[in-house]
């Protein structure tokens, strides 16, 4: 914890609650292209050594099961201050939510790529404005899946800061990290591979149609199935009655790595939705040379009109049926 006058009051277990969750979102330039710039976060960078900051700014390696990778990772320290970093490969995961690119946390177990690097220093000081090279290995295990596996090399700080501290909260302490993304092609067949499913519309109109624009929000899931890292787009196609087409659009906000074997959960806004209509909505995804499609129907209506024109009819054919009934009785007892 760290030390001072108000010493944080956090239990151990939600300090590694905020440590995982820390972990879990650490998003490293998730929607740009993997040529983008090193890992940096102001006070400390990431990056593959002997190279120009951000000319390589992931390392990309390429082996066979029971091969042993070489490489190197710089840690540069921006700060007046030195500073202390664990060192730790971690796995590489896409968060649910947005398909951001993330990694596992120190305390998570890791089961791939990162359990496959061994940095030859796991703590490193580096001085004030300086950088520091620390080589590692990467040993693929000879029963390694062919295809695609993403991790990366993580400098964790050791400072514990604190944050949330208040008159009504609990202090906690957390610590921050900067990862350099590590993609590794292992050796055989490559198999693309890509699904859409689940696609469910929700549907947001007005009671009375014309009085405000409708709104509907498509989602959908996007499943990488095969073992090679995907950089999908998706077009949204949406068919009213008759085969009328309403909306075609590229949708956006995807990411740029869908890694293998990971499934993201996304949505798609359709402002001016229809009022009174019924038809289909089509995502299609492509990447590389795969192409999937998902479809789910809708039936729009204007829910209050026709509400009130049902029981105005309801009790027009109830008035006319209690007519005839007196009628009939006249009629009897004439």
């Amino acid at each position: 914890m760290t030390k001072g006058p108000a010493p944080v009051r956090t239990p151990y277990a939600l300090l590694r609650h905020v440590l995982a969750l820390l972990g879990a979102l650490l998003l490293l330039g998730a929607q740009e292209a993997p040529a983008a710039s090193a890992a940096d976060n102001g006070e400390w960078a990431v990056y593959p050594a002997a190279s120009q900051l951000g000319s390589r700014p992931y390392f990309h390696l390429s082996g066979d099961p029971g091969d042993t990778l070489t490489d190197r990772v710089t840690v540069a320290n921006k700060t007046a201050a030195p500073l202390t970093f664990l060192l730790y490969g971690a796995d590489a995961y896409n968060t649910e939510r947005d398909g951001g690119f993330a990694v596992r946390t120190r305390q998570e177990k890791q089961t791939g790529t990162g359990a496959w690097i061994r940095p030859a220093r796991d703590r490193v000081t580096v001085p004030p404005r300086s950088a520091v090279t620390v080589p590692y290995t990467l040993t693929v295990p000879a029963t390694a899946e062919p295809g695609d596996h993403a991790g990366a090399l993580v400098a964790l700080d050791e400072r514990i800061a604190r944050a949330g501290a208040g008159r009504d909260s609990v202090a906690l302490g957390v610590q921050r990290a900067v990862a350099a993304r590590v993609y590794l092609r292992v050796g055989g067949p490559t198999v693309p591979a890509l699904s859409v499913e689940d696609v469910t519309l929700s549907q947001d109109r007005p009671l009375v149609p014309g009085t405000r624009t409708s709104r509907a929000v498509v989602s959908y899931t996007l499943h990488n199935r095969g073992n090679v890292t995907l950089d999908p787009r998706v077009a949204l196609r949406a068919e009213g009655a008759f085969g009328r087409t309403l909306l075609t659009r590229d949708l956006g906000r995807l990411p740029a790595a869908l890694l293998p074997r990971q499934k993201i959960r996304l949505t798609a806004e359709w402002t001016g939705s229809p009022q009174l209509d019924w038809g289909d909505v089509t995502l299609t995804a492509t990447a590389q040379d795969v192409r999937e499609s998902g479809r789910v129907g809708f039936l729009a209506l204007p829910w209050l009109p026709l509400a009130v024109l049902l029981t105005g009819a309801a009790g027009g054919a109830f008035a006319l049926r209690l007519r005839r009934r007196r009628s009939a009785r006249g009629d009897a007892s004439t």
